[in-house]
Parts: C-alpha cells; structure tokens; sequence
C-alpha cells in the first residue's frame, strides 16, 4: 500500500497502455483519487475560465441571485452560500457555486431532466470559457473511462455511448474569507461525489483531504498541472466497490489563510440520464458478491442523493 496519492502520465495510455492501465487501475482500487498530468487542458484556458468564474462572484448580491432558480435542485446557475449540506451534517457547506450543464437540443429526450444553461449577462466570455472548459474536461473524463474500462475487462470504448449525452456538471466554486473564529463549519463537509468520475481542475489552495483505506485523513494538494480525477458513487456501485467511492472534504486553512477566498472548479461525469447502473458481472466474485442487486436509472440514483444534501 502506497502513502501518496499517485499522479501519472495519460500520455502514457498512448505509448504504454499496458503499464499505464495497471497503474492506474491499482490507484484507483486503493485510493479511488489519482493525479492526471499532461492532460492536454492548456494552462491558459484553465486561467481564462477561472478569471470569468471570479468575476462572477465578485458580482453583487443581488444580481448573483437573479439566476438562482429555487426548486431546481441547484441544476442549472447559481446556488447561494449556505445551502448544499455534506450528507448527516449538522452544518452547511461554506461555499457558493455556480453549474453549468451539458448544452442539449430542446428536442431532446433528456430535455425534461437536463434544463438549458444559464448565462450571466454581466460576465463577458463567461459561456466561452465555461462552456470551453466543460468540453475539455468531459473528453479527458472520457479517456480517464477508457483505462479504467480495460482494467476491468472491458471493452476500451464501454462508456462512450453511455456517457456521450451523461447529465455532467461543470461547478465552478467560491469559498469566501472565513472571518469568524471558531466556526463549525468547513468549506465542504466529508462526503463521497455522486457521479461517475469527478476532474477537479485547479484548486487555488490547500485544503482537499482524502480519507485513506485505514481511516486516516491524507492531504492532497496537486501541482499546477494536474487534475485530480476521483471516483463516485456511480461507479463504485457499478463496479461493486472494485473501484472505490473515497470520502474527502475541504478543510477550513489555519490563520491568515484562512482569510483568503478559495476557488475550485470540479466537473462531475455522468452517465446519460437512463443509463441503468446494475453491477458488472465482471466485479462479482465468490470473495464480492453483488452488493446491489436492483439496478437503478443515473436519473433516479441523482435525485435520490440530491435530496439527501438538501439540493432538492
């Protein structure tokens, strides 16, 4: 068992899949968490989006909750500080946040559960380099599925026409200056994502924590070029825990830098609304047996968690 989260090359996925796909898949059996590097997301298109996500909540109050649609479960644009809540919380997250979601024909079948964008009219470039960003992120995510596919025994391109029309968020996140000594709130309690795979693309600053297989609580703090990408619930249950749903959380910084405003962007990877998650035969074994044996919709198991971190 390694004490480090690892973080590897996807090149490598190219010129030495083989080797790759093991490392890969051993980290993730371990950890559920590993560090992506030479991704191919530019550095500049990273900075760009970031810079439109500041400014929007750099905006009033009052202009910030004009795109806040109550009842919507936080879908679709702005979701106010002290609302999400880490599932058994007694306290709300200290943060506030902003989705962008996958752009659909409104002729589609998904239309109904998969509501058009919000676009902040204030925010120049904001949809450019929002959306730009979501794009990159959900191919990458795509290629992330395709190694975790074969160390499986699947087929490489298994998820691509599950995934291809996935109900995926884009969340860029504000966590404002704690100003207040001895709060009991943290920026984002324990909790375990409920998605496929989650690309967490340039946090400004420490303060992620994974919880390892021995319950302890390892910091994870990535260099500039790389993007975490972690597994969910979906996946987990998918996979019959083979690749397993880590708990981790944001802790709140010590001192002055706790006064320091924290951004965070993480794009979270669904599958296509209907796609029924029932576990693979491939995860289930004397030693695993099926742990889930109704299936469930990705639609019906979304609205189920979100109910249960008061988003719905």
């Amino acid at each position: 068992m390694s004490s480090r989260i690892p973080t590897l090359d996807i090149t490598r996925f190219d010129s030495d899949r083989e080797a790759f796909v093991a490392e890969l898949g051993a980290a993730y059996r371990e950890w559920g968490f590993a560090g992506i590097r030479n991704h191919g997301v530019a550095q500049s298109q990273i900075d760009a989006a970031y810079g439109v996500f500041q400014n929007f909540f750099a905006l009033p109050e009052q202009t910030k909750l004009k795109y806040h649609v109550p009842g919507s479960g936080g879908a679709r644009g702005y979701t106010p500080f002290g609302v999400e809540t880490a599932k058994d919380s007694k306290h709300f997250d200290l943060k506030e946040f902003w989705h962008i979601g996958r752009e659909i024909p409104d002729d589609s079948k998904y239309r109904d559960v998969m509501p058009p964008n919000l676009w902040p009219d204030e925010v120049p470039g904001f949809r450019e380099h929002g959306y730009g960003l979501y794009q990159a992120l959900d191919k990458l995510g795509s290629r992330v599925l395709s190694a975790l596919a074969l160390h499986i025994g699947l087929p490489e391109h298994w998820f691509a026409d599950k995934t291809d029309s996935g109900n995926s968020i884009l969340r860029p996140i504000h966590y404002p200056p704690i100003t207040t000594e001895d709060i009991p709130n943290v920026r984002a309690g324990a909790h375990e994502d409920i998605n496929l795979i989650t690309l967490l693309v340039g946090a400004s600053a420490a303060g992620l924590e994974v919880r390892s297989q021995q319950g302890q609580w390892v910091p994870f703090t990535s260099d500039a070029d790389t993007i975490v990408v972690n597994i969910g619930d979906m996946l987990q249950r998918l996979t019959n825990h083979v690749y397993p749903s880590t708990t981790h959380r944001v802790t709140n910084p010590p001192g002055e830098q706790a006064r320091k405003p924290r951004y965070s962007v993480p794009f979270f990877l669904h599958p296509n609304p209907d796609f029924l998650i029932d576990v693979l035969p491939s995860c289930v074994s004397a030693g695993n047996p099926n742990r889930y044996p109704q299936p469930i919709t990705a639609q019906g198991y979304l609205e189920e968690r979100l109910r249960e971190i008061k988003l719905k």
